[in-house]
């Protein structure tokens, strides 16, 4: 049986399509910002942002051996939150290019709500990328259900990923 892979070049490339998308369109509806968002204990939708983000980096901060940021340390501005997104974008890049990074490591770590966890880096990178994927996808409806219409079809098949 063949099988059917995404690479993590991929993944990293839809997750940041997916987030240019949302930086462009805010920047262009900025009230999308202050949008009511009781997602991930968020208030609004900058708040619901900075989580994504937030997690995003500190996945990465974490595979990459730095010190964790704060949420609290992440402005709820557009240009803030979304230079958060390309600093962790950036940061797996560089651990996608690097042959000898070990994804197959485990990575021990304790979850802000207090949880242990022993996932491999592998693990973890699928985690970030998705975890913000899934949560694209729940703005696409928090948006139109205050009646912003997003110009794009929210899922895999309508990104520039691949063919």
């Amino acid at each position: 049986m063949s099988e059917l892979n995404l690479s993590g070049v991929e993944l990293l490339a839809w997750c940041d399509e997916t987030a240019s998308r949302w930086e462009k369109f805010i920047a262009e509806h900025p009230a999308i910002l202050q949008l009511p968002c009781d997602i991930a204990e968020s208030q609004t939708v900058a708040e619901f942002l900075r989580h994504v983000v937030a997690v995003e980096l500190r996945y990465s901060e974490r595979l990459s051996g730095l010190p964790l940021t704060k949420n609290e340390e992440i402005p709820m501005t557009l240009e803030s939150l979304f230079a958060t997104h390309r600093r962790a974008n950036d940061s797996f890049a560089r651990l996608l290019a690097d042959d000898s990074y070990d994804w197959q490591q485990i990575v021990a770590f304790t979850s802000r709500a207090g949880d242990t966890w022993r996932p491999s880096a592998k693990k973890i990178f699928l985690q970030a990328n998705l975890h913000s994927i899934r949560h694209y996808a729940q703005l696409h409806s928090i948006v139109r259900q205050h009646g912003f219409t997003p110009g794009w079809f929210g899922d895999f098949l309508g990104t520039d990923t691949m063919a």
